[in-house]
């Protein structure tokens, strides 16, 4: 895939044609694109057009088993790589990644509708897991201590966990694929990646420019499939793969948990969210607004990390709806590719019809629209960006993660009460609170039964931080200095001491 360069008009059609063509549509499994057995492809959609893209190859159990093995038969040589090696691979990638940034977020648009200026965003994003991970090959470390008794020492060391398997959503394409990766080639992990069948193409680009960076054959291997468990359930069970590292829904999530309790497999789970927006009356609304923007609008909404219920003090409930209305109606719906467009797609017609369901559930049971309530208009998955105000507790998206930009206000009168109604889901992956009271901010952000939390800020995602969260957000954290820990064993030698 070559690059235009940093274009800010509209790409053309030709454009279009020509990212789409540059990638591979094949299976990659030992260091070779082939197709899947039979021959068997599924179908890339446009989500702004619901038109054809390409075909890519949809994988066969047997296509998966090819996949594990080629990753056992690459494990061991791959372990046994200087990490300073390891570490420039990455950093390879990173260079190629920002030298084709054009190329990769175009292609990312059409797959997944985001617009382009988001999907330049994603590649900077995803590429610096590349190089943070580069730089966390070479600290990988140990220890050597003297026994209590002083009889004999005590050498800790750390070592790759071994085959693992690497499963990402459509959302973020190329993002979700580095921070998986990343980690597990700077620990000398060899991998099967099964990316989401609704953007497979940003990865099938990555496989390719892990190559071009000198990723040894078989390192990573890709299977792109419709049918996602009957091609990695076998994997899992097998015994081979020693991690799972999962990134999806809540649901999918536990049912591989229970897959790999089977063969005691190391689990990272990256799940569900229902992120609660706190403004408290003491708040900055500009920044509060700035943030909820953010924290709401980011991909269309479909974020696990995306607000889901804006907590609002009364006393500036009625001037926050306000203004984010007028924020949120500003904006311009369109397909991605086309110059100012700020709003794109859902994925799917699937996606964009639970969020029709929520917002009719939430009207029918009082709430109002100040803005938005509707489908956009066009062949595409549109919908029209929201604002509910008078939202009762018992409607449905109060509970379920909207997975689109709908901001549904809530009002509270204390701090009690608004901790409350922050903790009352059985997710915790991010909340987000805005004050400017210093006690209230430390107070609350410690009560917060969540992973993350974003104070007076509306992004919290860095691949410099830990991201992850608790209850059934998840198990384990990416990024950060402890993400390399999910792909490392410790190993532990008692050394005999004769003094």
């Amino acid at each position: 895939m070559t690059n235009a360069g940093t274009n800010t008009a509209a790409p053309s059609p030709n454009d279009e044609a020509r990212v789409v063509d540059a990638v591979p549509t094949d299976l990659f499994i030992g260091g070779t694109w082939r197709p899947a057995a039979g021959g068997r492809t599924f179908v890339v959609d446009d989500p702004a057009t619901g038109k054809a893209l390409t075909e890519v190859a949809d994988a066969s159990p047997e296509d998966g088993m090819a996949a594990l093995a080629a990753a056992v038969e690459a494990q061991r040589s791959f372990a046994a790589m200087p990490p300073r090696d390891r570490g420039e691979i990455l950093r390879r990638a990173f260079e190629l990644m920002m030298q084709r940034i054009d190329d990769l977020a175009l292609l990312m648009t059409l797959e997944m509708g985001k617009p382009l200026a988001e999907s330049r965003g994603e590649v900077t994003y995803a590429a610096e897991f590349f190089r943070w991970f580069a730089e966390e090959a070479v600290r990988i470390d140990g220890g050597y201590a003297v026994a209590p008794n002083g009889a004999s020492r005590f050498l800790v060391h750390k070592q790759p966990v071994g085959v693992s398997l690497l499963i990402t959503p459509w959302n973020f394409p190329l993002a979700m694929g580095t921070r998986k990766i990343g980690p597990a080639v700077a620990a000398g992990c060899a991998m099967v990646m099964k990316p989401a069948p609704q953007t497979p193409l940003s990865m099938h680009a990555l496989a390719a420019i892990l190559t071009e960076a000198g990723l040894p054959d078989g390192v990573l291997n890709l299977v792109t499939t419709t049918d996602a468990g009957g091609v990695m359930e076998p994997l899992i069970r097998d015994g081979r793969a020693r991690k799972l590292s999962f990134t999806g829904s809540t649901a999918v999530g536990k049912k591989l948990l229970e897959q790999c309790a089977e063969k005691v497999l190391r689990t990272s789970m990256e799940l569900g969210g229902n992120a609660p927006f706190l403004v408290f009356d003491d708040a900055d609304l500009d920044k509060a607004v700035d943030g909820a923007m953010l924290a709401k609008m980011r991909n269309m909404g479909e974020a696990c990390t995306a607000a889901n219920r804006f907590l609002v003090q009364r006393g500036v409930a009625e001037e926050f709806s306000r203004r984010l209305a007028e924020r949120m109606g500003s904006l311009v719906v369109g397909r991605g590719t086309e110059e100012g467009v700020q709003v794109g797609p859902l994925v799917d017609a699937r996606g964009r019809d639970k969020v029709v369901d929520l917002v009719r559930d939430a009207v029918d049971r009082g709430a109002r629209v100040q803005v938005g309530g509707e489908p956009g208009d066009g062949p595409g998955y549109f919908y029209r960006p929201t604002v509910l105000s008078d939202v009762p507790m018992n409607a449905r998206l109060t509970s379920e993660e909207i997975f689109g930009p709908v901001a549904p206000v809530i009002v509270f009168d204390d701090e009690e009460q608004a901790l409350t109604a922050a903790n009352s889901t059985d997710y915790g992956l991010v909340s987000y609170l805005f004050t400017e009271n210093i006690n209230r901010a430390l107070r609350v952000s410690e009560r917060l039964e969540s992973g993350m939390v974003g104070l007076n800020t509306g992004l919290v995602s860095n691949p410099a931080a830990p991201f992850g969260g608790i209850k059934e957000s998840g198990l384990g954290r990416e990024g950060g200095t402890v993400g390399i820990e999910e792909f490392l064993e410790t190993k532990y030698v008692a050394i005999g001491f004769g003094g």
